[in-house]
């Protein structure tokens, strides 16, 4: 077994010589063979080993036997030894976790905490990883989720994954290596001692070597899985700026996918197999998702883009219309000009080719006065024959990080300029006007 156990972490270039690696030891059966295991191969791999324990605070008398029996069983191979005590039930508590996902969630922090700079191997085994690649399975999963634990995550080492519990149950007895057994893995009550009790068994009714079969089988998906890591790495250093995904197109619909997951994880956000579908088809056809809070994918002209977009605040803010400088937004201005001019085919090419608008100021009716954005809006732009949804108009014309505050302005009979968009065909400038409004918007 040992030979299996360095062959496997030479493999996944678990370790280099000068390591120092802190073994995670609960003192069952699987954590306590690791600890021998890597202690006979420390001078062959060049590494100094040492342990950390966790106690959970979940069994009263037997975490405190646990306790005691690693610090004994370190003490006896002169390994340096680590225990540190976690209030599980009162972190499960304020985190409406369970007990089983707050007890895992500590240990990991721990792990990393006296891990730092270090390498940080864990006990799972064959067993462990054909549990996780079926619990994957039942709540759904891609190729990554069917090749059960990875052999290496981060500074995060599993050397034991090629080798089976019962593989590991006969070196400590061949050792005279005694173990303790948590009394919570004998219980049905968490899901993956269900799949260990019931599932597992079953499988063996068909196939008495299950789990001698799975590691070849996990080990080929792994290998496979790799491939296409290599992949998306390759995508990603090619695409990837701050955000957004430029020209990941290019790329198998596979490789799209998982580039765009990655965005995802990197800023901390959820995802599903049928949100990453739906972020593939807006990479290639263009559209916006939702995917938490105020987090968007936007995807156009083949590129996709992670925003946050604060919501368009429902009150309405707005001013009297004045010459000059209109502001009602802090980053944001409307400058407004009166213009007299008797050659209205001068004023209309410069209206073409520069960034501000004109209108005929004396169709304007009534009192005129510069807002936000109404939901409702409406309006009939210049040279239409019918009248357009401003949430649609803005929905095809306006970026999204502008659209929270757009000027709009209105007279006594409704919208007649809509910042980005155009004014309204009612006050456009015809053959008669004589005096122009010229407006302009100024974004700090």
């Amino acid at each position: 077994m040992l030979n299996k156990v360095y062959n496997f972490i030479n493999k996944y270039n678990m370790l280099s010589c000068g390591d120092t690696v802190i073994c995670g030891l609960s003192g069952g059966a699987d954590s306590v063979a690791l600890l021998l295991i890597l202690n006979e191969l420390s001078d062959s791999l060049g590494i100094k080993l040492e342990a950390v324990h966790v106690n959970h605070c979940l069994r009263g008398d037997e975490s405190d036997r646990d306790e005691l029996f690693c610090k004994k069983l370190c003490a006896d191979n002169n390994i340096p030894f680590t225990a540190v005590s976690c209030d599980v039930k009162s972190f499960s508590q304020e985190k409406g976790l369970s007990t089983e996902e707050a007890a895992r969630e500590l240990r990991y922090s721990i792990f990393r905490e006296k891990s730092s700079g270090k390498k940080m191997a864990t006990a799972h085994n064959a067993n462990d990883a054909l549990e996780t690649a079926i619990l994957n399975l039942a709540r759904g999963t891609g190729l990554k989720g069917l090749a059960g634990i990875p052999p290496v995550r981060g500074n995060i080492i599993r050397p034991l994954l090629p080798v089976t519990r019962a593989e590991i149950e006969n070196y400590l007895k061949i050792k005279g290596q005694t173990y303790v057994t948590d009394s919570t893995n004998l219980s049905d009550d968490y899901t993956r001692n269900r799949i260990r009790h019931r599932i597992i068994p079953l499988l063996q009714e068909i196939n008495a070597s299950v789990i001698e079969s799975s590691v070849s089988s996990l080990d080929v998906v792994r290998d496979e899985n790799m491939l296409i890591e290599k992949m998306v790495d390759e995508a990603v250093k090619n695409c990837l700026d701050g955000k957004r995904l430029s020209g990941l197109e290019k790329y198998d619909h596979v490789v799209r996918k998982r580039a765009i997951s990655r965005l995802l994880s990197e800023n901390k956000l959820p995802y599903s197999h049928k949100r990453l579908d739906e972020a593939d088809n807006i990479l290639i056809n263009g559209g916006k998702i939702n995917i938490s809070d105020q987090y968007y994918l936007i995807g156009s002209e083949k590129n996709i883009e992670l925003k946050k977009i604060t919501p368009v605040s429902t009150e309405v803010v707005s001013a009297p219309l004045k010459m000059g400088i209109n502001r009602i937004f802090a980053e944001s201005s409307l400058f407004c000009e009166l213009i007299e001019c008797d050659n209205l085919k001068k004023n209309e090419t410069v209206n073409k080719i520069s960034t501000f608008f004109l209108l005929d100021y004396d169709k304007i009716r009534g009192r005129a006065i510069v807002r936000s954005r109404v939901y409702g809006d409406k309006i009939k732009l210049r040279g239409r024959s019918f009248t357009s949804s401003v949430k649609k108009l803005i929905n095809e014309m306006i970026a999204v990080e502008n659209r929270s505050t757009l000027h709009f302005i209105e007279d006594e009979e409704g919208t007649i300029f809509a910042e980005g968009i155009g004014i309204a065909d009612r006050v456009a400038p015809d053959k008669d006007t004589a005096r122009f409004l010229k407006i302009s918007v100024n974004r700090i």
